[in-house]
């Protein structure tokens, strides 16, 4: 069970019942940044087939309002995954990210880079110099999902002729 209210100000409190506990989080909204306030968690009672995750914090995918499913979202959205296999090679700016990922949109990439550093997965390291020098490099969380992304898309690249003798095979157009 997930819920969120704002205050028309920029705030926000977002509460998720997950693992038998409220997790309620209080976000000030500014320049399309998230900011985090204070977290908070309760324990609840509830009936084991109410839980949207294990006992032990472990998120369910398969639940409907399990916060997993949005993390999931996020990595492996078409950007994510291509951002979390480029920022492996080391820190980048954001341009620079831009160049290696060919048809990417300033907006979705600067979209996909505050959802991967909302769910812990990037910092974003700014050196408040003028002109502007900001950084992305992937936490050690973020570094254990890009090696299982990466993993998926060496698999894709790999397979590739398949997948293309596959669709061909079936009357689809493989582009």
């Amino acid at each position: 069970m997930a819920g969120g209210a704002g205050d028309g100000k920029g705030h926000g409190l977002h509460s998720v019942l997950w693992g038998g506990c409220l997790w309620t989080r209080a976000v000030k909204h500014h320049m399309g940044r998230h900011e985090l306030i204070v977290s908070t968690h309760t324990k609840v009672s509830m009936k084991l087939s109410d839980s949207i995750g294990d006992l032990d914090g472990r998120g369910n995918l398969l639940a409907a309002a399990c916060p997993s499913r949005e993390v999931l979202k996020h990595l492996t959205s078409r950007w994510g995954v291509l951002v979390l296999i480029v920022l492996r090679l080391g820190p980048h700016r954001f341009s620079a990210i831009r160049k290696r990922i060919g048809g990417v949109s300033e907006r979705m990439l600067a979209q996909t880079l505050q959802w991967l550093e909302g769910d812990g997965m990037v910092l974003r390291r700014d050196f408040q110099t003028v002109p502007p020098h900001v950084e992305y490099s992937l936490t050690p969380l973020g570094e254990e999902a890009a090696a299982k992304v990466a993993d998926l898309a060496d698999w894709i690249e790999l397979a590739m002729p398949r997948i293309d003798a596959a669709q061909v095979a079936r009357g689809r157009d493989a582009a």
